[in-house]
């Protein structure tokens, strides 16, 4: 990047950000070097689908998969447990469990494998390992994308809060109260600017006003989540 370019940047924790005129940006960032890369091939998003086609399908999976055995160290994610403490839902699977839930199992080495299992009274008894969709993405992705259509159908859909506060004009303090994917996160901070987390939030983010209408049909299309502003819905 050249140096007059260069001293335009904006450095806020770990994002850079860099604000010119429209009309004359692709000119300048190309003369600069800089290679344009489209929305669609930076977030890598899956299709948007209905939160019961996603449950459905892994639902699928687990039936054609094998007998699973003991699983070690197995933890599910609670789906009555609430969507706004995330840290909370993890839990070690009781006798009274029945039903398919979003899970962590340990292996020998390395973190805990994401997988989605099926209990029956207490005990595992099929169980798929994730991702499966795309081998090249984060086992999490596939995880955190189930739970979310998962809490939707179950009437309780995760969250998202944007404050009507003020602070730096134009932007909204926006809350987050669940991990979403990655291609969720790199869609929000394509806006959006990590801040310090509110109070009761997992991560928090400050976003322009403008991209609020935006963000909120993404999430709410990709992910079946409930955006809420203080005094109303967004």
């Amino acid at each position: 990047m050249d140096e007059a370019l260069g001293a335009e940047v904006h450095h806020e924790g770990h994002t850079r950000c860099l604000e010119l005129d429209a009309k004359v940006a692709p000119t300048r960032l190309q003369a600069a070097g800089l290679h344009e890369i489209l929305r669609d091939h930076w977030l890598k998003r899956p299709r948007a689908e209905h939160a019961a086609s996603v449950v459905a399908l892994m639902r699928q999976r687990l039936d054609g998969s094998g007998e699973s055995g003991q699983v070690g160290g197995l933890k599910i994610i609670d789906p009555e447990a609430s969507v706004l403490y995330y840290r909370g839902r993890w839990r070690p699977v009781e006798t009274g469990d029945s039903g398919d839930f979003v899970a962590r199992r340990s292996q020998a080495y390395g973190a805990d494998l994401w997988c989605f299992v099926r209990v029956e009274h207490g005990v595992p008894r099929a169980l798929v390992d994730l991702p499966v969709d795309d081998l090249t993405a984060a086992g999490c992705d596939e995880a955190w994308r189930t739970q979310a259509a998962i809490d939707a159908l179950a009437g309780t859909p995760q969250a998202i809060h944007v404050h009507r506060a003020t602070g730096t004009p134009g932007d909204l303090p926006l809350d987050l109260f669940s991990p979403v994917p990655g291609w969720a996160q790199r869609y929000l901070e394509l806006a959006g600017i990590p801040v310090s987390q509110a109070r009761g939030a997992l991560v928090s983010y400050r976003v322009p006003m403008s991209a609020i209408g935006e963000l909120s049909a993404f999430f709410t299309d990709m992910l079946w989540m409930h955006v809420s502003e203080e005094g109303g819905v967004a």
